[in-house]
């Protein structure tokens, strides 16, 4: 028995990743990895909680999991927690009016907010749109401010898309960081605040709770950093070095999702 199984007999709730845990993006909106559509239905139909924990900024929540329920998933969108909702409740609270730096497919998400005469930045996964023109601008709003706030949705290095490894939000973030001298707020995974949104709307406490990624640092070593345990998969933007990560040690490594799903199931107490 590996040593991580021991903790599953008091586990009440599971929340997993998204992109390279369930599926990799891609040409067409991606494609499921193996075994993760049936491994999802296994978890519903436990008495276990379930939520969905992404940094997905490409798409309104209701598209992104339109995606998902066409690739066979069953998934409700209030199950679903991305950043963009959490960076608007943000921005209302503290009367912030921002200039945006995201995918054209997740402006909707913003439509609520006074984006007039702005006073911060947000940047997501804006994809095509790093280009030089759009960060400078970005570059430009942030300098001219007095007290710069700069919002990014993740911080992430890099994600894996069917035909290879994507640059990702946490490289652009950096560059505006040290263009402007300011720290970065970062909305979604690895910040606990995010975490902790979700762990509330399980009812549930951080023991209580596996977080299963692909992403060592921001998914796993986040958790951990809440008080969950972390399992990494061997899918998605999983390199072997993973294992040897200098600060951050997964609770457990596993090859899939349908393989963790296989041992929660297995040791945990009914």
């Amino acid at each position: 028995m590996s040593a991580w199984t021991e903790s599953v007999r008091s586990v009440k709730g599971v929340i997993l990743d998204m992109c390279g845990v369930l599926y990799d993006s891609g040409e067409g909106g991606g494609v499921p990895i193996e075994g993760s559509v049936e491994a999802v239905k296994r978890l519903k139909a436990s008495d276990l909680q379930l939520r969905f924990c992404t940094n997905e900024t490409q798409a309104t929540r209701e598209k992104f999991v339109a995606k998902l329920c066409r690739m066979g998933f069953e998934i409700n969108v209030s199950e679903v927690f991305p950043p963009a909702p959490a960076v608007v409740s943000v921005l209302k609270q503290r009367n912030l009016r921002p200039h945006l730096l995201v995918h054209d497919d997740v402006v909707p998400e913003f439509d609520g907010v006074d984006k007039s005469n702005p006073n911060c930045v947000v940047i997501g996964d804006a994809a095509d749109n790093f280009s030089y023109e759009n960060m400078n601008a970005a570059f430009r709003v942030l300098i001219g401010l007095e007290k710069p706030v700069l919002f990014s949705m993740g911080r992430g290095r890099y994600y894996k898309e069917t035909d290879g490894l994507k640059l990702d939000v946490g490289v652009y973030m950096k560059a505006l960081e040290y263009a402007c001298d300011v720290e970065a707020e970062v909305v979604g995974k690895p910040a606990p605040m995010f975490f902790q949104t979700v762990l509330n709307d399980m009812g549930l406490q951080p023991h209580e709770v596996f977080m299963i990624g692909d992403d060592l640092v921001n998914d796993v070593g986040g958790a951990q950093q809440c008080g969950m345990k972390g399992l990494q998969v061997r899918t998605g933007k999983y390199r072997p070095s993973d294992e040897r990560h200098p600060t951050v040690t997964a609770d457990g490594y596993v090859d899939n999702l349908a393989a963790a799903v296989d041992a929660i199931l297995k040791h945990r107490c009914p």
